[in-house]
Parts: C-alpha cells; sequence; structure tokens
C-alpha cells in the first residue's frame, strides 16, 4: 500500500469496531510497549527550530478494524523528526506497521504492510482532537503512532483486484477451482424465462 499523509484531525481514533479475536484478547490482552515511544523534549524546547530523529519501535495493543488488524505482537516502527516551535514539538515523518485481514470475496487470508506519512503538532493543553497533548515535557508517540494506523488499516480488503470469489450455492473458492452450479433465477424474471422455455411454433404465423 502506498504512503499516505494524514494531518490534524483526520488522524483521530476512527472508533472503528474490533477484528474477529477481540474476545481472545479480552481473556489474555496484549502487553503494549508504549514506553518506548515516549521521548523527552524538555531539552529540545529550550531552542526554538532545534530538530531532533527519532526511531522508536514497539508493540501497541489492539490495533484493529472490521476486515484486518496489526497481528498480535507485531511492532509497530516511528520514524519522525521532532523541532522545536513556539508553543509545542512538530513531528513529521512515517509510521510503519503490517497487517493481516481476510479477503472480502473469498475469505481468503490476506496480508500488507503500511507505510504512512505524518504531520503532527504537540502542545500543552493539546486535546487529542486537533492538537496532541505535551505533558510534563513529554511527547508520546504511541498516540501518534495509533491513530495513523487504524485510519489506514483496509476494512474491506480483496487478495487480488480480480478474485472470482466463492459461489453462493455451494460455497467454492472460484479462484482455485470451478463448479456446476447455475445462478439462482431472479423471481422477478420468472414469467420471461417460462415464455423462453415454450417450444416456438413450427411454420409461418
Amino acid at each position: 500500500m502506498g504512503s499516505t499523509t494524514r494531518t490534524g484531525a483526520e488522524t483521530r481514533r476512527s472508533g472503528l469496531p474490533p477484528a474477529t479475536e477481540a474476545g481472545r484478547r479480552a481473556a489474555d490482552p496484549p502487553v503494549e510497549d508504549r514506553q518506548a515511544f515516549v521521548v523527552p523534549v524538555a531539552a529540545l524546547r529550550r531552542q526554538l527550530g532545534l530538530r531532533w530523529e527519532r526511531h522508536c519501535e514497539g508493540v501497541l495493543a489492539e490495533l484493529a478494524v472490521t476486515g484486518s488488524e496489526v497481528p498480535r505482537g507485531a511492532a509497530v516502527a516511528v520514524d519522525v523528526v521532532l523541532e522545536a516551535v513556539a508553543g509545542g514539538v512538530t513531528v513529521v515523518g512515517t509510521v510503519r506497521a503490517p497487517w493481516v485481514g481476510a479477503c472480502r470475496r473469498c475469505l481468503s487470508p490476506v496480508t500488507g504492510r503500511l507505510d504512512v506519512a505524518v504531520r503532527e503538532l504537540y502542545a500543552p493543553g493539546g486535546d487529542g482532537d486537533e492538537i496532541y497533548p505535551l505533558e510534563d515535557e513529554v511527547v508520546d508517540l504511541s498516540l501518534l503512532a495509533r491513530d495513523a494506523v487504524v485510519l489506514e488499516l483496509p476494512p474491506a480488503p480483496l487478495c487480488k483486484p480480480t478474485c472470482r470469489g466463492l459461489c453462493p450455492e455451494c460455497g467454492a473458492n472460484r479462484n482455485r477451482e470451478s463448479c456446476r452450479c447455475q445462478p439462482a433465477r431472479d423471481l422477478r424474471w420468472a414469467a420471461l424465462d417460462v415464455l423462453r422455455e415454450r417450444p416456438r411454433p413450427e411454420g409461418p404465423i
């Protein structure tokens, strides 16, 4: 999947329902590495225009939408440049993560990788809507990473654009095998089907 830029309110959490493993996760919740995404910025903010490059990588739980999710235990990587600006810190860079799901047509497993470009502002008093909060001189990049990933996970992935899906009659995967099932008749055209099947009279009318 290609790179996508998200800014401001577009990178907020989607509120979409969790994927199919929600029950298992509730029973055995994964351990998050949120501390891996925490960057103290007190020294950075002492000089406007100062920039730091940072690479953060760790596990974030419950990164899922209806049709896909980041695999349990898979790392999310953040490569960004933090810059001190008046009133806060800007964060510009890329968030990367693998994802898995099921093809919406044939239900076969599908995998992919997200590469999401981000440009955000952290500032004291940020409400997490237009601006991320900057508290105790710390930038928590897990907030940015979570929003970027969840908004870019495909809700209805395809194994390939030409996927033929499953036969609605017998359930055969049409990408792998053929079947002899006939398309179901549309009852709205049943009368015309009867006329079409009648033998035609012989000779001149």
